[in-house]
Order: C-alpha cells, then structure tokens, then sequence
C-alpha cells in the first residue's frame, strides 16, 4: 500500500515538474544549468560508489538503535549491512547532486543529521576539501560502521559526532556563528523535521541552502516540507521528490518551484 502511494506521488510530481525552460528565477536557472545538469565526473565518485558495491556485498549483521521513523523495509533492530545500504543510502544520483551542490556553493562547514553509512557526508567532503563536515549519527553500531569508511576513503575533514539529533544538534549548532549547509537526512516524522528546520534556520544567513531528504516519504513529510515552504524566512525552494531544496536569499521573489530531475 505504502509503495503504491509514494508511486501516486511520483506521478504527481512528473505532471507538475518543470524544466529550466519552465523557471522565471535566474538563480535557479543557474543552478539547475551548473549543478543539476552538470554531468561532469569527479574521480572521488568512483571510490565511493565503488566502496558502496563492496558494502551491498556485505551480510555482516549488526544491532541497530533507531531514534526515529524507523525503516519500513527491516522493521527489525538487526540487520544486514548491505539491507541498510540498499535501503538507507542514497542513490549514486542524489550522491553526486550533493556534491555537485556543496562544491558550488562553497560552504565553510556542512552539517548533516543521519549520517547512515556515511556514503552521502564522504560525497560532500570531497567537494570541500577545505571545510568541516559534521555529521550526527544516533546509532553507535552504525557510525562505528561509517568512521571505518570514512578511513577506507581517507577522507579526513568529516567530524563524526555520535548520539541523538535532539541533544547533539542544539550542541553543534552553538559551536558556530552561521550555517551555510545543511542536509537533513534523519528523523522522518512532522515534528523533528520542523525542529531541525527551525533550528538551522535560527543560524541562516543570506546564502544558507537546506537541503531535506525524502520530502514525499510519507503524509508526515509533506505535511512538514509545507511547513517548511510556507515560513517567512525562506525565499526560493525547489522540489526534486526524493529531496527537497531550501533557500533563504532575501533579494529572490518568494517562489516554489517542482523541477524534473
């Protein structure tokens, strides 16, 4: 059933989708010229898809703690390695959008809630080398799991902090003055998602871009991605249907926008 209403979605959202030739922003126009359609390869992909292939080999079971949604997939708290990179881990497209986003637009320090695997922080590190990535990950088993990838990749600017979103988040967020990126990739229920949303907006500045992972995953989520576009700080969002864009840039005309991608 559930399946059945995420594909009602999708065909929803493939009737109303837009291409740049559809959009009237220029900002957007660019950003979808240089970071949506870029298909310009990077040799950091290969590594990290190809350790990805690896983990889908990989049967080791592990004990999972799971502070949020929940996986509809393994609903259990034991499971295969390559069951949550099959099923948690984004694909190589939206990896590499990632990449592509943060390396456009520069940010000093990335943060990420949900660290999985880590396969989506390893992506945004490599696009900069030079800054800080944080990523929170509440199930020790699994970041434990992501810091030996992290070495595998020897990708060494990503800090990986453990514990739960509620209690590491607001410790982060007071460790820096603004935040310019953030991906949000961890609590898949209405009121977490809108409190990760304020609290990152609370250190937004101009140039701050949220990005929000499963937006139409369920009712929850776009109830939250509604919220979230309708708040008087944001100015410009763009729905991708498996993430969803914010940004906050006060010299845009407030518009939403559903691109095809």
């Amino acid at each position: 059933m559930q399946h059945a209403k995420i594909l009602v979605r999708y065909l929803k959202y493939l009737l109303h989708s837009k291409t740049k030739f559809g959009v009237h922003s220029p900002f957007l126009f660019d950003l979808i010229t240089e970071v949506f359609q870029n298909k310009t390869y990077n040799k950091a992909y290969t590594r990290i898809e190809s350790l990805k292939s690896a983990l889908l080999q990989n049967h080791e079971i592990i004990e999972v703690t799971d502070y949020g949604a929940g996986s509809r997939v393994n609903p259990g708290n034991k499971r295969k390695i390559s069951d949550i990179i099959k099923n948690s881990s984004k694909s190589a497209k939206y990896g590499r959008l990632l990449h592509r986003l943060v390396q456009y637009l520069q940010p000093e320090h990335v943060i990420e809630i949900g660290t999985s695997m880590g396969l989506s922080a390893a992506y945004m590190a490599n696009a900069v080398p030079n800054a800080t990535v944080f990523t929170i990950e509440g199930c020790p088993n699994i970041a434990a799991k992501a810091k030996s990838n992290f070495d595998t990749l020897g990708i060494k600017n990503i800090q990986l902090i453990r514990g739960t979103f509620e209690q590491k988040l607001p410790e982060l967020l007071t460790r820096i003055d603004t935040l310019k990126f953030a991906f949000i990739d961890g609590n898949h229920q209405y009121v977490p998602t809108l409190s990760y949303f304020e609290q990152c907006a609370a250190k937004a500045v101009n140039d701050t871009c949220l990005v929000f992972d499963d937006i139409h995953w369920s009712t929850e989520m776009e109830m939250a991605w509604n919220k979230i576009r309708h708040n008087t700080k944001v100015t410009l969002t763009v729905d991708l249907f498996f993430m969803g864009i914010v940004f906050f840039r006060q010299e845009l005309t407030k518009q939403d926008f559903v691109i095809r991608f």
